[in-house]
């Protein structure tokens, strides 16, 4: 996993242009077009027709396999327009954090594997059921992909703060671990399904788990860390990091400080503070500058 992930970074890296710029600005636009023009057709769902199904696929509707990331996940206004936005804004905030070419690379990689996993259980499924509902067993939709969207902003970003129902002040690692909760719920119940309805309740334990393996993929390095470092805190010659930071803030005033402008976390207590990978050395900036620098060779 780690090998993948290592070609993938040098594969945007090399090719910094790859991609559609603000390509969530284009998903957001085409699904709200999608959702006018269903409630002006009769009788016809635009939807339905540009949906993902791999037997209307396979019987010459190709353009079956882009469209149905512009099909509306939700069908009502109100609820439309709040996810819309939602995604549009983590969108862009990752395509600034990444650049054109990796988001792309990662919004593209949770398709891919969404279709791929359509048309593997559509072949499963073929052997079980008549070919006349094969259409209808199987589907996909963006859910899942979005889903690792969100979780991908909520592990670069988990103490940004949003209004739960307008109102309700949260984090978004909280509820990056309700939705983690719900998603594993749901497939454990899918695959109590399995063993009691068949191979219908099969989509519901795959299709979640492959659609946000890109996740999984672009954030295998953050797990690795994450065991490595309960491993080295068991070991004696562990260093209290702790202890060492409030030496160091003893010592110095500070823990971080922007190698730009001069702020300080003392001084600016509710600053976020990052370190730039692509200078040589340990350069500290700001939110302002982290994006906003010259790099130092």
């Amino acid at each position: 996993m780690s090998a993948i992930q290592r070609w993938l970074d040098r594969f945007c890296y090399k090719h910094p242009r790859f991609g559609i710029p603000n390509l969530m600005l284009v998903i957001v636009v085409g699904s709200a077009l999608v959702w006018l023009l269903d409630q002006f057709s009769y009788g016809v769902s635009l939807s339905g027709l540009l949906a993902f199904s791999p037997y209307y696929i396979l019987h010459g509707q190709i353009w079956r396999l882009i469209t149905f990331v512009f099909v509306p996940m939700d069908n009502r206004l109100f609820f439309l327009v709040i996810s819309l936005y939602f995604y549009y804004m983590i969108g862009s905030v990752l395509e600034r954090e990444w650049g054109t070419a990796k988001f792309n690379v990662f919004y593209g990689l949770g398709v891919v594997l969404n279709i791929v996993v359509g048309f593997v259980l559509y072949a499963v499924s073929a052997s079980a059921y008549p070919a006349g509902l094969l259409g209808y067993l199987v589907t996909a939709d963006m859910t899942y992909v979005n889903m690792s969207l969100f979780f991908a902003f909520a592990t670069l970003y988990p103490d940004m703060r949003v209004l739960l129902f307008f109102i309700i002040p949260i984090k978004i690692k909280w509820l990056a671990w309700i939705d983690a909760a719900l998603f594993a719920w749901s497939i454990l119940s899918s695959l109590f399904g399995v063993f009691t309805a068949g191979l219908a309740a099969l989509p519901g334990v795959v299709l979640p788990l492959v659609a946000i393996l890109n996740y999984f993929i672009f954030f295998w390095d953050n797990f690795l860390q994450l065991f490595g470092r309960v491993k080295y805190r068991t070991s004696r010659q562990t260093v209290n990091f702790k202890q060492a930071t409030k030496k160091a803030q003893q010592q110095k005033g500070y823990i971080h400080k922007c190698a730009v402008c001069g702020k300080t976390d003392t001084d600016y207590p509710n600053e976020e503070f990052r370190y730039c990978s692509k200078c040589n050395g340990y350069y500290c900036y700001c939110s302002e500058h982290i994006h906003n620098h010259v790099h130092i060779e």
